[in-house]
């Protein structure tokens, strides 16, 4: 066999999978967090709506008040300025929409704009990563404001009431800072804690195994059998890593708690350093300590490592992360046009739902966006036939009307993290509800224009992902691998000094790390286009392989692992 690695591998047959896409997951930790802010940021404002006999404005407020369900996995430092964000950004596309729906009635100009919008906010929230729930609960607000009658002097006064209410959202977010001031970021070093021991108990059999050396003239007897089995286990405990020292610089002040957290993050990216030497019980009994508001375990380090927790490096500004978007905002905007004027051309009465269920679809690529189709459609008409069985108890009054509401919005978050389609069945009943606040409508009408919207908006919204291409794809896995050897040849010679400075090492540990997550989340994001050139795949698991030994090279030098045979530690990190 060949000591050179083989040339990249076509891309597979497009293919649209069916198994596993509508399988119930595990809950989301924190699921009750936006579930009770949500309901408790609507039922106030609506409450005092139905009171004065004014449900007619309760779109307005819920514009506002749907800001409740974002940020929830951020510090309190960093929720204060990105929920202000997000409900300046609500307020933005509300009014965006309100001006143009007084200004013209011309179903085919409003499209336009809709679409438009939804493609400004899915770019904005994905560059700005503003999410879940992201872009769609902007989108809806917008696209349905398009379509309420409006004249230029009831735009400030709509505006106000939405203000009220995203500000009265802002309140209830930050309220829990009360009780547990650093409950965000003890949950990300938790999750970082226990996606380490979830591959610690792989033992990393062969993960970073294989052929010595770099990827290049070493060989590549390592890939067959090498245990790559256990990459995406490897690939999570990174992420978690990652998104756990993310949380961590956005608090702002290093307190003696964020320094504890610290110390326990390295402790998790140590063990999957090197997997086969880590107590996976221990890393567990770590994150299970963090909950509650208990004191903060501490994790021993070597006093050099100890001294220098750097941090992962900040993240890039927003203008660079627009660009790689810009495949995602023409499927966006294209989509979402078509999906409008087919519903249009239809007669089907709503062309929002249309717009909304195709802005809804789009995610990292092609294979992703067919599985959240297939899931939006199961749960919209799963949610049609909810909506036909509660109808008759929202109809004995506006206040049952309000109360079924609620109940919908917390249903819709207590099971969209198990999977989109069972989240979707509430917030269909809940939109279609919502609807009937200005006044009662057919139930067997709504139900019609539903569907048929649903059908329409994927059906059209799916094939507009189709035709326009991503073939930036590969492009971006190119550079993802020339940075990735570009860490790792750092640390590799920084290994070979006699008396590397600590600083240096740990950064380069760091940034090592951070290569090989983006590294492995741009070759799965790659793996899911169609139409472009093969992927250098075999150049991706050998770099990961070599990368990986170096990580856990660079922790033994640190002291943060046991010695091992020194002949062996240099050939593994020799760049």
């Amino acid at each position: 066999m060949s000591s050179a690695p083989s040339p990249s591998a076509s891309p597979p047959a497009p293919r649209l999978p069916l198994a596993g896409v509508l399988r119930v997951g595990r809950p989301s930790d924190i699921w009750f967090k936006p579930a009770l802010s949500v309901v408790a940021a609507i039922a106030p404002p609506n409450l005092t709506l139905l009171a004065l006999g004014r449900l007619d404005l309760a779109m307005y407020a819920m514009a506002g008040s749907l800001c409740a369900l974002y940020t929830h996995n951020r510090p309190y430092a960093a929720r204060a300025g990105a929920l202000a964000w997000v409900v300046l950004g609500m307020l933005g596309g509300l009014a965006v929409a309100l001006v143009t729906a007084s200004l013209t009635g011309s179903a085919v100009v409003l499209v336009g704009v809709g679409a438009l919008l939804a493609a400004a906010q899915k770019v904005l929230c994905d560059a700005t990563r503003t999410g879940p729930p992201g872009n769609v609960v902007l989108t809806f607000v917008s696209s349905a404001a398009l379509f309420a009658p409006q004249s230029l002097d009831q735009v400030p006064g709509h505006l106000a009431l939405a203000a009220a209410t995203g500000a009265w959202a802002w309140l209830v977010c930050m309220a829990p800072a009360l009780v547990r001031p650093h409950g965000p970021e003890r949950r990300a070093t938790a999750a970082a804690l226990k996606a380490a021991a979830a591959y610690a108990d792989t033992g990393g059999k062969g993960g970073t195994g294989g052929a010595s050396g770099t990827g290049g003239a070493s060989g590549t007897g390592g890939l067959g059998g090498s245990g790559e089995g256990h990459a995406p286990a490897r690939a999570a405990g990174y992420a978690a890593v990652h998104a756990a020292w993310q949380s961590l610089l956005a608090t702002g002040v290093r307190s003696r708690t964020r320094h504890a957290l610290e110390r326990l993050v390295v402790r998790a990216e140590v063990a999957l350093a090197a997997p086969a030497q880590a107590d996976a019980e221990q890393l567990r009994a770590w994150a299970r300590a963090l909950r509650g508001t208990g004191p903060v375990p501490q994790a021993c380090l070597p006093p050099a490592a100890a001294d220098e927790l750097l941090g992962v490096r900040a993240a890039p500004p927003l203008w660079t992360r627009l660009g790689p978007l810009t495949p995602l905002a023409a499927r966006t905007a294209l989509g979402c046009a078509l999906a409008g004027y087919a519903s249009l051309a239809l007669g089907i009465g709503r062309p929002y739902w249309a717009l909304v269920t195709a802005a809804s679809l789009y995610q990292a690529n092609i294979a992703l966006t067919w599985s959240r189709a297939v899931q939006r459609v199961v749960g919209n008409l799963v949610g049609v036939l909810v909506f036909a069985a509660v109808a008759p108890l929202a109809h004995l009054g506006q206040a049952a009307l309000v109360l079924c509401c609620l109940a919908f919005s917390f249903g819709a978050e207590l099971l969209i993290s198990r999977n989109y389609w069972l989240g979707s069945v509430c917030v269909t009943p809940m939109a279609l509800l919502i609807t009937e606040f200005a006044g009662y409508r057919a139930t067997g009408e709504l139900m019609t224009e539903r569907v048929a919207d649903t059908v329409v908006g994927a059906l059209v919204g799916f094939a507009a992902a189709v035709a326009v291409t991503n073939r930036r794809a590969g492009d971006r896995v190119e550079r993802a691998l020339t940075a990735a050897d570009r860490a790792r040849e750092h640390a590799a010679r920084l290994l070979t000094e006699p008396d590397p400075r600590p600083a240096a090492l740990e950064a380069a540990r760091r940034d090592l790390a951070v290569a090989l997550a983006d590294l492995r989340a741009t070759a799965d994001a790659a793996a899911g286009e169609w139409w472009q050139r093969a992927l250098p795949q075999e150049r991706v698991v050998l770099a990961e392989q070599s990368g990986h030994r170096t990580l856990a090279a660079t922790a033994r030098r640190q002291g943060l692992l046991p010695d091992q045979d020194t002949a062996t530690e240099t050939e593994d990190a020799r760049p």
